[in-house]
């Protein structure tokens, strides 16, 4: 959680550290329904979708 509201989803790329994707402003709880769930699940899924990588990493699909 990046506040008490809200949370930072990074995908990280694990050989260089380097974060791919940053997500933030996700509304979220200490505790959370299965609903508030699914939404980070398909906000992070929707910007997967959106992403396009670097020319470097593009020799990796």
């Amino acid at each position: 959680m990046d506040a008490p509201g809200s949370m930072i989803a990074r995908l990280f790329d694990r050989v260089s550290g380097e974060t791919m994707i940053a997500i933030a402003g996700i509304p979220c709880a200490t505790v959370m329904n299965a609903a508030d769930v699914e939404r980070i699940i398909e906000a992070v899924e929707d910007e997967l979708e959106a992403f396009v990588p670097p020319e470097s990493l593009r020799s990796y699909a």
